[in-house]
């Protein structure tokens, strides 16, 4: 049985950790409105990139090899997108499972697996597996507010192990942001480009661009692939804090209950002392 010092001493101690997890969760608070206004405001931007590369391509007579792909998909480069801190509940474990499942799935089918970790998070769960298949990890510790500036140069370093032969299809894994209570780890292919089909109203609309669409296309899809690895680090980010908001909310309401637990447990071991005492001074005068 501890004694009346060790439940004063964990009591104590649960307390500090209530006030730090109560500090985080404000703090994740009031980063999450300004990460949620930027994942919500590049939607529409790179929703719009879709849309104007879907009918740029359908009147393309050879669109680039970004567009079309080398024709294998023999190799296999995955981005893995994750945080560069923990404490935020199963956010990290989450996109790092998804890219786990899609790595063995190839594996299995006999493809060629390159990993580029962006988040040392994400690094550091799949290294225990795939710590062959890693070829580089970037790391965005220093960065306080995402900016394009933070994304243009993975997605310059994508195009250029592209045109060097070094990967056929390339896949970016992130978490989109719902709410601060829900985060849907996604896939999204990047290299070739997805192309969604058109709606009958656009399939009826005729076109003409200058310069022509295979020049067009040869400028949009590089700055595509930026722009969504961009958005991918934007709803990251707004994942990030809202699942941290919703774990340290949890963490502190639990060291609630435990401090109540402990103090409970305290209370009662001291009046059982108290009783105890009580005792041996009324046995001991009987006594006399």
């Amino acid at each position: 049985m501890a004694s009346l010092k060790d439940l004063r001493n964990r009591i104590a101690s649960v307390k500090a950790t209530q006030k730090i997890t109560k500090a985080m969760q404000m703090v994740a608070a009031a980063k999450l409105r300004r990460a949620q206004m930027a994942a919500e405001a590049a939607r529409p931007y790179a929703e719009r990139m879709e849309a104007v590369l879907a009918n740029v391509a359908s009147g393309a007579s050879q669109g680039p090899r970004l567009l079309g792909g080398t024709g294998k998909d023999d190799v296999q480069l995955l981005v893995v997108c994750t945080a560069e801190r923990g404490l935020c509940g199963a956010f990290n474990s989450s996109i790092a499972r998804l890219a786990r499942d899609k790595a063995n799935a190839l594996l299995a089918q006999g493809k060629t697996v390159k990993i580029i970790c962006v988040g040392k998070k994400g690094y550091d769960q799949l290294r225990r597996q795939f710590e062959k298949n890693i070829i580089e990890l970037i790391e965005l510790r220093s960065v306080r507010q995402m900016a394009f500036e933070n994304a243009d140069p993975i997605g310059k370093k994508i195009i250029a192990m592209f045109e060097a032969g070094e990967f056929d299809v390339c896949t970016i894994f992130f978490s989109r942001f719902r709410s601060v209570i829900a985060q849907i780890p996604m896939a999204l292919q990047l290299v070739p480009a997805v192309i969604p089909a058109k709606s009958d109203a656009a399939a009826t609309t005729v076109y003409e661009y200058e310069p022509d669409e295979d020049e067009i296309l040869n400028a949009l899809l590089p700055r595509n692939i930026s722009v969504q690895v961009f958005r991918a680090l934007l709803e990251n980010a707004a994942s990030e804090q809202g699942a941290r908001m919703s774990s340290m909310d949890s963490a502190t309401r639990n060291a609630g209950e435990m401090i109540q637990k402990q103090t409970i447990t305290y209370n009662r071991t001291r009046q059982a002392m108290i009783t105890k005492e009580l005792i041996e001074i009324i046995s001991g005068a009987e006594a006399l």
